[in-house]
């Protein structure tokens, strides 16, 4: 019988190992495309719903940013440091409002291109805030609505009257017919 060779073992080695380093080396692979998956779920929501602020999507994949960015590079964390100032400005009321919507703005695009660097999309800031589309509509519409809510509640909480003017009531042609009273008729029994 041979003896066993250093190269010998070293197959042998291979053999075990081999699967179990492939497992590994996809589990790896695997876990990095899930990441940069979700990366490009907040970019693209966000990206896609730059010109409406207040939609539930856009604020719901602002709040992904540090669940999602910041545990791997330099330019990761660039992101996170664009979030926090973007969140600062949201959260200023000291400012009018005028300087804070272009402040907004320009703040949302800083964060955007930052977003867009890491997962290597080739937009640049002048892009970003020029190309998104918003139907003149959709903004007139939100501004119906808001009157609308700011209507209601102040209806409901006392601080605005609501008006009625009735034209014309039914019975009272009945009453004037019949020369009677409108408790006669037993309408308000």
């Amino acid at each position: 019988m041979d003896s066993i060779t250093i190269s010998d073992w070293l197959i042998v080695t291979a053999t075990l190992l081999n699967p179990l380093i492939a497992v590994q080396v996809t589990r790896f692979l695997d876990s990095r495309n899930e990441a940069r998956a979700r990366k490009i779920s907040v970019f693209k929501t966000l990206i896609s719903t730059r010109a409406y602020a207040l939609s539930w999507t856009h604020v719901e994949a602002l709040n992904r940013i540090d669940l999602e960015f910041g545990k791997g590079s330099k330019k990761e964390r660039s992101v996170i440091e664009a979030w926090k100032a973007y969140h600062d400005i949201l959260s200023n009321n000291q400012m009018s409002p005028e300087q804070w919507g272009s402040k907004r703005i320009d703040l949302l695009v800083d964060l955007l291109h930052k977003m867009a660097i890491v997962l290597d999309y080739d937009f640049d800031k002048t892009h970003i805030k020029n190309s998104s589309y918003a139907p003149r509509i959709h903004s007139e519409t939100d501004a119906q609505q808001e009157a609308i809510r700011k209507g209601v509640v102040e209806v409901l909480s006392g601080d605005r009257e609501l008006r009625l003017h009735v034209t014309n009531f039914p019975e009272q042609n009945l009453c004037i017919a019949n020369q009677s009273s409108p408790f006669d008729t037993g309408f308000l029994h």
